[in-house]
């Protein structure tokens, strides 16, 4: 078994990435408090970035002297202080000499690309008189080979650093990942040095991983990372106040858990009603895809694809891409999946055109205030000059045609006979006759992202196959309550607060520029006209 076992808490650093670091003065104090009463034998604070950082309430600082001066008053003797920087984010020229009275250590973080760079970095952290952890991110990126050297630059360039992590930064790492790495830098790093591990949880593997490591045969000294809660940015990290409990049943520590379970009580069970962290679709996936889980929160998110095409558009992703998350990048990515069939969408904007033109359109959401308007719905519906169109949900009132986007509710019109428009990037390869194909790539919006709501794809074709007028019911806006987005529940997902309030800003501008081409009426209260 491993000699010595420290554990490092993470809660207020990589906890912090799931609410910009905003804990509040109150909240660090409390977490503090409870990490120290734990017993815990290294305790991280936060970041340390130049541009970003802060002076107080944030665990995000703008330098050392800001923790020691609004944070860290007292220190508890035992116990280990700590901050990371990543490479690039923060100089260490500009930190005071150590002097016992702030942090002991900086831990720095740094991409495969950067691993020689960080050497003269480290260095200055050394000269400064801290403790220097060195963080290899997404170690699963590096050969065996540029392990090795890598390896060889910290044991000749960097011999007084205190630890050298193995980082499953994607938490992609089964057993035999573990093994394979934890071999190479056990038998390969200076005796005298410490080996960590850092963890995430996409696959539920950090506590199982954890517990194999401490079996691993050698008598190197070991920290490994946890968090309160797992607390962590997407799927979080390895448990704290669990792996505390498994070193005191096991290992003969003398850990105290109570502490930690007061912080979940009273802070980070009030954190996790906003800001979820932990196990969920997208973080597998990205896990599985050997990305960083902002690829697939970014598609994830969009709700317009099923969760295999997810799996399969993140699988398309370019090798160099997937470390770092390129939203421009995710974007054109997204757009040419969706647009990967070519198709010839003239014949059907003929036959719309030749149903549409000059006819008020009436176009029926989903949205839940959609009822309180069937009085003068169902007038319109019998009227003549009325087309109807619904938009993927069709259950409330017959429509001449149904308008989806969404691969779920193509294949539910079709079995139900309607009259169906749909869009290339999602339909069958063989389409029955009542059923027009039109273009993904035409009729959706490039603009501040891909714009592909089947709101924006029927407004513009709408327009463009010459109908009079526009009258639209149920489309009631984006709410953060999911319960208020739609009548039907089953179409429920969630949105933050900024997807909603972006949402609602672009279409609400849409039609504002639309209305000076074509009159537009909302049917039902909107937040689109807010």
């Amino acid at each position: 078994m491993m000699n010595s076992i420290k554990v490092l808490d993470v809660t207020l650093r990589d906890g912090g990435c799931v609410i910009d670091f905003n804990f509040g003065q109150t909240y660090m104090e409390q977490i503090l408090n409870g990490l120290e009463k734990s017993g815990v034998d290294v305790i991280e604070l936060g970041y340390l970035d130049a541009k970003k950082g802060s002076e107080q309430g944030r665990t995000q600082y703008c330098n050392e002297i800001v923790i020691t001066e609004h944070f860290l008053k007292h220190k508890k003797p035992g116990i280990t202080y700590v901050a990371m920087f990543d490479f690039g984010k923060f100089d260490p020229d500009t930190l005071a000499p150590y002097n016992g009275t702030g942090i002991d250590g900086l831990r720095i973080a740094f991409h495969k690309k950067d691993r020689l760079n960080m050497v003269p970095l480290a260095k200055k952290v050394l000269q400064k008189g801290y403790k220097l952890f060195i963080q290899p991110m997404t170690i699963m990126r590096y050969s065996d080979k540029e392990l090795l050297e890598l390896l060889d630059v910290v044991n000749t360039e960097l011999a007084d650093a205190t630890a050298f992590y193995v980082v499953d930064s994607f938490g992609e790492m089964r057993m035999n990942d573990l093994n394979r790495i934890v071999h190479l830098v056990d038998h390969n790093l200076r005796p005298e040095m410490t080996m960590g591990f850092h963890s995430h949880n996409n696959l539920q593997l950090s506590y199982s991983n954890a517990v194999t490591l401490l079996r691993f045969f050698s008598d190197r000294d070991v920290i490994i990372d946890g968090a309160v809660l797992g607390m962590g940015k997407g799927a979080g990290n390895l448990n704290t106040e669990l792996f505390l409990e498994h070193l005191n049943l096991y290992y003969n520590k003398q850990y105290q858990i109570a502490p930690l379970l007061e912080v979940i009580d009273k802070v980070l069970n009030t954190i996790r009603a906003e800001h979820y962290w932990g196990y969920s679709i997208e973080y597998y996936l990205s896990s599985v895809n050997h990305c960083t889980p902002s690829y697939a929160g970014h598609f994830y998110r969009k709700h317009m694809l099923p969760v295999e095409q997810v799996a399969e558009l993140l699988s398309l992703i370019a090798e160099e891409k997937k470390i770092s998350f390129d939203k421009e990048y995710a974007e054109q990515l997204y757009l040419s999946y969706n647009a990967r069939r070519h198709q010839d969408d003239d014949p059907a904007i003929q036959k719309l055109t030749q149903r549409l033109r000059g006819k008020r359109v009436l176009l029926i959401a989903p949205g839940k205030r959609l009822l309180e308007g069937k009085t003068v719905i169902q007038e319109l519906l019998s009227d003549p000059d009325v087309v109807s169109v619904s938009l993927n949900s069709f259950e409330c009132f017959d429509t001449d045609f149904v308008l989806t986007t969404r691969l779920d509710a193509f294949h539910k019109a079709q079995a139900d006979g309607k009259n169906i428009i749909v869009t290339n990037g999602i339909c069958d390869a063989e389409t029955k006759d009542n059923t027009l194909v039109i273009d993904y790539q035409k009729w959706i919006t490039v603009e501040n992202g891909v714009q592909d709501s089947s709101g924006i794809v029927a407004l513009k074709l709408m327009t463009a196959c010459g109908a009079s007028e526009l009258l639209l019911a149920g489309f009631d806006g984006f709410s953060v309550d999911i319960n208020q987005n739609y009548y039907d529940m089953t179409m429920r997902h969630p949105v933050t607060e900024e997807q909603a309030k972006q949402r609602n800003e672009y279409f609400g501008s849409y039609v504002k520029r639309l209305r000076t081409t074509i009159p537009v009426t909302f049917l039902t209260k909107s937040l689109y006209e807010e």
